[in-house]
């Protein structure tokens, strides 16, 4: 999806974190110009109850419904522009009250394809998983998991910032090199989850089967494997960049 002169939306959940994460890596890489980053100010769950719930989603307009739910006027026209690709950054965030495995699933079935519907990015639990790493690369990334128990308590933010290398994100990956490690680890890591060999394949696993991977873990184990799936838009985009 190497798209130099195109327009793309990045639909981000929350207007902090992610908007700072996503606006990092598309900097880092050079591709950041073509981007439009735009915070949605809730999550996955909300926009679900918004198109799924009462209505087909087929018969949505997507950017008059993110225009009518946007309250600040001046950004009210970025949903007015023409787009060649929409990303959708949320988080699983298994602990929220509307949480359903079979709610995430329709969303992950419908959201396939970026320049068509959008392309949806889960993170496992949550945006936090990019800057959970003890050094980079860190040996030990592969087993870490978040457990729904800590989740509902609120607790794992504060565990992220307590075991990241830095303790300070803004320091975390803040070169082309690292953000690349960062990035391939994760996406090894997604190649385990799925039973994957990462050497073997050319492409990295499709979101609904790390999806399936993660609530089975859930369901089993009441845990998630800790994944930031948003980074692996840098590869999407082109897997040159990761060189």
């Amino acid at each position: 999806m190497d798209n130099g002169k195109t327009q793309i939306l990045v639909l981000v959940e929350g207007e902090k974190t992610d908007v700072n994460l996503m606006r990092h890596l598309l900097n880092v890489y050079g591709i950041s110009q073509n981007h439009e980053i735009v915070s949605y100010k809730t999550n996955i769950y909300e926009l679900y109850n918004h198109m799924f719930r009462d209505e087909d989603p087929d018969t949505i307009d997507f950017l008059q419904l993110l225009k009518e739910h946007e309250n600040d006027p001046t950004k009210k026209l970025i949903f007015d522009r023409s787009y060649s690709d929409i990303l959708l950054i949320f988080d699983l965030d298994p602990q929220d009250p509307q949480f359903s495995p079979v709610k995430i699933e329709e969303m992950a079935a419908y959201f396939v394809e970026s320049s068509d519907m959008g392309k949806l990015y889960l993170n496992y639990p949550m945006v936090e998983a990019f800057y959970h790493m003890r050094a980079i690369p860190d040996k030990d990334f592969e087993s870490y998991t978040a457990s729904l128990q800590e989740l509902q308590d609120k607790a794992y933010k504060a565990r992220v910032q307590r075991e990241n290398r830095d303790h300070d994100y803004r320091k975390f990956a803040a070169n082309r090199d690292e953000c690349s490690i960062v990035i391939r680890q994760n996406i090894e890591k997604a190649c385990h989850l799925v039973g994957y060999e990462p050497s073997s394949n050319d492409s990295i696993p499709e979101g609904r089967t790390i999806l399936d991977a993660e609530l089975t873990l859930l369901s089993e184990t009441e845990r998630v494997s800790v994944l930031c799936t948003c980074a692996f838009y840098i590869w999407d985009y082109n897997p040159n960049l990761l060189a």
